[in-house]
Parts: C-alpha cells; structure tokens; sequence
C-alpha cells in the first residue's frame, strides 16, 4: 500500500522517510505450489436469544456475545440480497474500471468504468448498493447488485475507504489526503460531521462488540486511532512499536476480546485488546501482511502476505498460527473477501492485474484471473449478514 499509484516491488525499509514524504504528498496509495490446509469446519451454531447489553443506540442486537460474526454462517443470506447474483467485483486503480467475475465459471463478465483510481467496493450499511471509492476522482460510484449496472457518481471528496456505523447512521469517509474522518448521511453523502486527524493516512478500522468505538489505522505515520462512534470524536491515539511499520487492515476476534492489524513493513499482524488500547505485540506472519479475513465458521483469520505471495491462518482460540497457503506461481494477494458458501477466498493480485481464488479447504489455487491494473478492494457479493460496517464487506 506504499504507493497507490504505481503497482512496483514492495519497497525496502531504507526507503521509508523517502516513501513517507513522497506518500504524504501525493496522498493516493493502494492500501496501497499448495500449501498447508486449514483446519476442518467445525461448526459453530449462533445463540439469537442473546445480545450485548448496553450497545450504541439503534445498533442491532449481536446474535451471540461470544461471536460477533455468528450472522456470517455459509449461504445465510438475508432476504434483501438473496436475488442478487453472485459476483466478484474488483477495483481497478490503474485502470479505472470495476472488473466483474463470475465465480461460477472464474470468467471476467462486464468492465464498468468508473472514476479516477477506485480503491475499494463497498457494500452500503442496508446491503442495497456496492460503493466504489474513486480516490483521486473525488467520487463515489453507486452500483446495484441485482443489476450490475452503475448509476450517477456522487461528489464526495478523498475516499479512499469507506465505512459505515453499526446503527446504519452514519457513512465514515477514510480521507486519507485531507487527514480527516469525515461522517457523512449514509445514503446521499452529505457531510454531517468533519473530524481531522493529526496522524498520516487513515484507511482501515472496524468496530467494537458494542459499536460505541472503532479502532482506524493511519499507514503513513505508523499510528492507530481510536474514535468515539456516537460523539464522533478521536479519544485515544497510539504508535506502534516499530520503525517504519506501515498498518493496512484492522480486523476484531469473533469474540470481541482481542483486536489485530496487519503491518506490510513489519511483516507480520499486531495484537492488542480494544478497550485499553495498551501496547499491542507483534505476530509475524509472512512479507507484506495486509489483508484479514473471517472463515464462514469464526475459526480461522487468513493473512493476506501481500510481499511473498502467500496466505496465513491464524486459529483464533488459539491464537497460533496453523498454516500458510502458497498461491502457484507466485502473486502478490492484497484485499478481497470469502464466497458465501465460505469455500473460496478471493483476493486481488495487487501487482498482477490478477484476481486468485483459493479452497479454503486445501489452500489449493483454483484460478487466476486477468483484470485490470492495480487490483485492490474486490468485494464478494452477496455475502452473509444482516449489515454491513463497509470496506470490502464487514458484515455483522
């Protein structure tokens, strides 16, 4: 994610002041033969007559205290988006289009243009419309799942992400070259609130169990935030422990308990816990960690190594890592999602102008799949849920 203009080598640690500077200034980055086998599903039923107590106001209640993804379970689609047709559709920042896959056949179907450097596709807090980020074109893309179709952009300045608060009240814009937050109305984008920060290159965040915080990493100044979600206000603010660390995605623990981020400079995802937001310890992983994922069954988190071209998977009752997948012939997996049935994880070749699907099963590298330059935040849709938090689907 270093540089989100050109799709280059992953850059050394020597070159981190020169990359800081030149990133700052130009403000548009990408965020920035088989392997081991994942363990097998062991499935884990949701418990709907509980909820956390005392959540954000208007947030919907979690299914199950102890597994805040206990909605995502294989095919659970909720009725609103059961007619939509299964696609993969991929960001394409050198290329400015929108590449759409079919995964039944691994076949690139449509190419929609877009604005200038589309980031990440978004799917809305209501699951009715997929947003794509134009970070340098200043716009939102609206497209409608049922269709494929676009519609008419919307005005909104420096998205490089986009997400949405659990109550479905606000959209949060990740304004990375203007160094804000900005909260905007989660259907015609209209700011309600603008929140500047004084660190570099916000871009990932998700969500406490209660909804009431989120935790945003700033990827050019090495730092993390924390944000107040109902005051709309940054309370806490940390570095991290680490010269040059350069943190991408923020994932939490199905069980509410434990936060990571992945950092491509460091190689590896760093652990803490939310609620004290205390010094977080370093979990290497492989070369350029960057993307995180769920598995269908809350069991497993896989790694994208965006640096080596591989995938690890981190056992989250464990909290040890149980295996790495290799995707053939190499690639550079950045950003992507899980199918609905939890049984292939795409993830675009950010360096490759490729899409990979992987079985989620073996690790085994069922296709790779020629898009557009600079892939980066492919959303997989439909997905299970009842809500979505945003970026390339956060569901809940």
């Amino acid at each position: 994610m270093a540089d989100r203009n050109r799709t280059h080598p992953r850059p050394s640690r020597s070159r981190r002041v020169a990359l800081l500077v030149t990133a700052c200034a130009l403000a548009a980055a990408g965020c920035a033969g088989g392997g081991q086998s994942a363990p097998g599903p062991r499935p884990a039923p949701a418990s709907p007559g509980k909820a956390v107590s005392q959540g954000l106001p208007g947030m919907p209640p979690v299914l199950d205290p102890h597994d805040l993804y206990a909605a995502d379970r294989p095919n659970r689609l909720v009725p609103q988006v059961r007619g939509f047709p299964s696609r993969v559709y991929v960001p394409n920042t050198g290329s400015d289009t929108v590449s759409v896959i079919d995964p039944g056949t691994y076949k690139v179907i449509d190419t929609i243009p877009v604005g200038v450097q589309p980031q990440h596709v978004v799917p809305s807090w209501d699951l009715k419309t997929l947003w794509v980020n134009n970070n340098r074109g200043h716009d939102l893309t609206p497209i409608d799942p049922a269709t494929g179709k676009a519609g008419k952009p919307v005005r909104v300045h420096d998205p490089y992400n986009l997400y949405f608060t659990p109550d479905g009240k606000y959209a949060v814009v990740m304004a990375s070259m203007d160094r804000q937050l900005v909260f905007r109305d989660p259907h015609t984008m209209e700011i309600r609130k603008t929140v500047p920060v004084d660190c570099a290159g916000v871009n990932h965040a998700d969500f406490s169990p209660d909804g009431k915080y989120f935790i945003v990493s700033c990827e050019f100044s090495a730092e993390l935030l924390k944000v107040d979600t109902a005051k709309m206000a940054v309370i806490d603010k940390q570095k991290l422990p680490f010269e040059g660390a350069m943190p991408q995605d923020v994932k939490i623990s199905p069980d509410g308990r434990t936060w990571y981020v992945a950092d491509m400079m460091a190689d590896g995802v760093w652990i803490l816990n939310g609620d004290s937001f205390g010094k977080p310890r370093l979990l290497p992983t492989g070369k350029g960690a960057h993307g995180l994922y769920v598995s269908r069954d809350s069991r497993t988190m896989y790694i994208s190594n965006r640096g080596e071209g591989s995938i690890s998977l981190l056992d989250f009752k464990t909290g040890d890592l149980v295996g790495k997948w290799h995707i053939d012939g190499g690639g550079s997996p950045d950003m992507g999602g899980v199918s609905a049935d939890g049984k292939v994880l795409w993830l675009s070749g950010r360096y490759n102008s490729e899409v990979y699907a992987l079985d989620t099963a073996s690790g085994k590298t069922l296709a790779k799949i020629r898009v557009g330059e600079g892939p980066h935040g492919l959303a997989v849709y439909p997905q299970p849920g009842r809500y979505s938090l945003g970026h390339t689907g956060i569901f809940r």
